[in-house]
């Protein structure tokens, strides 16, 4: 008998396994599919402090082993969150759940922050420094050591709940960033959110999105998503959540030797919506048949050799 459950920041899961936000809705929308309760937890969809229609449409293109999006952060404001989202599902989802956080200024992120944390529902908050379809917020934040810091510390003094930072991958070097969120706070960290990636039509000879370029996804950014956990896990003692390319239980073992506690699940889920409850009913046979008896015991085991 193999052991899955995994404890995150205090926060005890079945299994590691968490849908991205942005790619799982506020949740009740797979209820139907199958029991969401199995899932490890989920982040839902990124939420702002004033509602957003997010970006001019076509939002999607379509690439060989994945996906661009630019959907522009599109959710109805934290108070609406807050009032209709949440109490819907808690009609489906017992467990606790991980509120993803964006905004343009400190004081959107500390003010969306205080109004989350008094949720019991909220587990974890988990602050998007890192989405690259909007302008002036996201990954404008989280590419300066200094800002990142700057955003931790604000939220972090507004809030009890454990906080982890969403980081981009676009940038020069990832680890002076995660190392500034965990000297200011920071409890753990999520990465990667999505490469930035555009596509061209033939025949209008003009970019596919009307963002131009939008946030690249999906099983071929999966060696580029576990190198970045690697390095994070060498230069930080906080837990990691690992994202990028996730498709297979196999991956998420993969994700877990190299430094993460938790994995998400984001472009799959968009391809096939059963991924996650493939995943979690796969881990067993996997783990048994590379001998892993405790899913926790495995964290970071391949920076022991």
């Amino acid at each position: 008998m193999v052991n899955t459950k995994v404890n995150l920041s205090g926060m005890e899961m079945d299994n590691p396994i968490v849908p991205a936000s942005g790619t799982f809705g506020y949740g009740y929308e797979f209820a139907d599919l199958y029991d969401i309760n199995i899932l490890g937890s989920f982040s839902f969809k990124g939420t702002t402090l004033e509602p957003r229609f997010g970006n001019p449409t076509p939002r999607i293109a379509e690439t060989p082993m994945g996906m661009i999006n630019a959907v522009g952060l599109q959710n109805p404001g934290v108070d609406k969150v807050i009032s209709e989202e949440l109490p819907k599902l808690r009609k489906v989802f017992r467990k606790k759940v991980i509120a993803n956080i964006s905004g343009f200024c400190v004081e959107e992120y500390v003010e969306c922050c205080k109004k989350i944390d008094k949720e019991e529902q909220v587990g974890i908050i988990e602050i998007n420094i890192s989405c690259p379809n909007v302008h002036g917020g996201g990954m404008a934040l989280g590419t300066s050591p200094e800002m990142a810091a700057e955003i931790t510390r604000a939220v972090k003094a507004v809030t009890s709940k454990p906080v982890y930072i969403k980081l981009t991958p676009n940038v020069t070097s990832i680890v002076p960033i995660a190392k500034a969120c965990e000297e200011a706070g920071a409890d753990g960290i999520s990465l990667c959110n999505t490469f930035l990636g555009m596509r061209i039509d033939l025949k209008t000879r003009k970019p596919i999105i009307a963002n131009k370029m939008g946030g690249f996804s999906g099983p071929a950014i999966f060696p580029q998503a576990l190198r970045l956990v690697y390095q994070v896990y060498e230069a930080v003692s906080i837990p990691i959540m690992g994202i990028g390319g996730v498709a297979t239980a196999e991956d998420v073992i993969e994700m877990m030797l190299a430094g993460a506690t938790a994995v998400q699940v984001g472009a799959q889920n968009l391809v096939d919506p059963y991924v996650c409850r493939d995943i979690i009913e796969d881990l067993p046979r996997v783990m048994e048949k590379y001998g892993i008896t405790n899913l926790s015991d495995i964290i970071g085991g391949a920076h022991n050799g």
